[in-house]
């Protein structure tokens, strides 16, 4: 059944403020909640803050527009903040940060594999695959974090929907940010799919760079600060990288307009897949809060550019993600591109065994690496607690592992502390070792 939101006029604007009752809502309960009710609530959070901050930069630098659009423009961002502490909010007291961070994570694997399948633009495909495998090997790191410091299992989070092992070591995610700037699409071509894809990635990567700016020093452990730090940076340029691939020839009526359509097809997406019904409730009420807003700025477009909405945002409902597992496609990603690097001038991606030795990149990671990289630290201290790395993947991947390091480590830039694949393959044939004498005392 088709669904144009432009022909919906949702809930008005005048009934949409809540009390504080309606706005704290009551959390979800991390012992029983599904992964991707989880990943959901993560997403929408970082939809809203994006909705939210993009209205204060429309009323900062948006001139022509009179007194009273703009004030209803602020109407809309209170409306904004108010739904995102409400999706922020159903996250629990007794969710350790470390735990949030797991559900980050496989948001953004998942969310990053399911986009890339479902892009139509092959460039912008790419983008999404080079991505996902850096998001992928911080899933990775942070599990080894989890499983030391709280003794969480990665399937006590991820339910055993999203592998975890190794991807592009997060070593060399570090790059000349000038290199993460991606060809954008043109504005007038690209489909609605592709701008509310990109979008939708942007916003989940940029709450996850905030999340670790504000929660990255809750921990006493100055291995695990150091290791936020790390990939907080890698996640200021995905946003970096993302946001490149948006046309900047947009006005900023159309980016509203792409916006409120962006929520709207999350918040439709979120009320068809829930499986938790009080949860559910909010993505119903927000959704037709959403068709408002579309409404409000729909109208604004009409009025102030003489133009038909439909021509940025066509006349059907996108679908941004269906979360659900994504290992066979991860999988094959990882196999064929765990070596890929950032090409110069926005271009495809290489083999890091075809870029020069002057790469504008390879300095950056010298300098950050220098005393040591904290994503290795965190392997060499799991050999101690478990005599090897945490890993949740099938037998069959567990068993490519350490063929996948080897294939995506560097030979320049590389840190001194760094888990060699000769290492690990040591790390493991101990650990099996372990596990055998364990069977013969039992």
């Amino acid at each position: 059944m088709t669904f144009n939101p432009l022909e919906e006029k949702g809930m008005p604007l005048d009934k949409q403020l809540r009390n504080w009752h309606q706005i704290v809502a009551k959390p979800y309960k991390k012992q029983h909640v599904d992964c991707y009710t989880r990943t959901r609530q993560i997403l929408m959070n970082g939809i809203e803050v994006e909705g939210w901050g993009f209205k204060h930069q429309f009323n900062r630098f948006m001139t022509d527009i009179d007194q009273e659009d703009r004030a209803n423009i602020s109407r809309l961002g209170r409306i904004e903040n108010q739904q995102q502490m409400t999706c922020n909010w159903l996250c629990p007291a007794d969710q350790s940060v470390l735990e949030t961070t797991l559900g980050y994570e496989q948001v953004a694997v998942d969310l990053t594999a399911w986009l890339a399948q479902n892009e139509p633009d092959k460039y912008v495909k790419e983008t999404f695959n080079f991505g996902l495998l850096e998001d992928f090997d911080h899933l990775y790191r942070y599990a080894q974090f989890a499983y030391m410091t709280e003794g969480v299992e990665p399937n006590d989070i991820v339910k055993d929907q999203t592998d975890v092992i190794v991807g592009r070591p997060t070593q060399h995610h570090h790059n000349c940010n000038g290199l993460r700037l991606r060809k954008h699409y043109d504005k007038n071509t690209a489909s609605p799919q592709t701008k509310v894809n990109i979008l939708t990635v942007l916003s989940g990567e940029q709450q996850t760079h905030n999340f670790y700016a504000e929660h990255g020093f809750m921990y006493g452990d100055h291995v695990l600060r150091e290791t936020y730090a790390e990939i907080k940076d890698v996640e200021e340029e995905h946003v970096t990288m993302y946001e490149s691939l948006i046309d900047p020839s947009e006005t900023m009526l159309e980016k509203a307009l792409l916006h409120e359509f962006t929520e709207v097809c999350n918040y439709y997406t979120c009320l068809e897949d829930e499986v938790d019904e009080e949860i559910k409730k909010y993505w119903e009420i927000f959704l037709d809060m959403e068709l408002g807003h579309l409404q409000i700025v729909a109208d604004l477009f009409k009025k102030y550019e003489k133009r038909d909405p439909e021509e940025v945002i066509g006349s059907e409902i996108i679908i941004p993600c269906r979360f659900k597992s994504q290992k066979a496609y991860v999988q094959k990603v990882l196999e064929k591109e765990v070596q890929k690097r950032l090409a110069p001038n926005g271009e495809y991606y290489n083999s890091f065994d075809e870029i020069p030795k002057d790469w504008a990149s390879y300095p950056v990671q010298e300098r950050v690496a220098e005393i040591s990289a904290p994503s290795e630290n965190c392997i060499n201290l799991v050999e101690y607690y478990h005599d090897r790395d945490v890993v949740e993947a099938s037998e069959n991947l567990k068993n490519k592992e350490v063929g996948l390091l080897e294939q995506g480590l560097q030979t320049i830039a590389v840190a001194h502390n760094t888990v060699s694949p000769k290492k690990l393959q040591e790390m493991i044939d101990n650990h099996e070792e372990r596990e055998t004498e364990k069977e013969k005392i039992i």
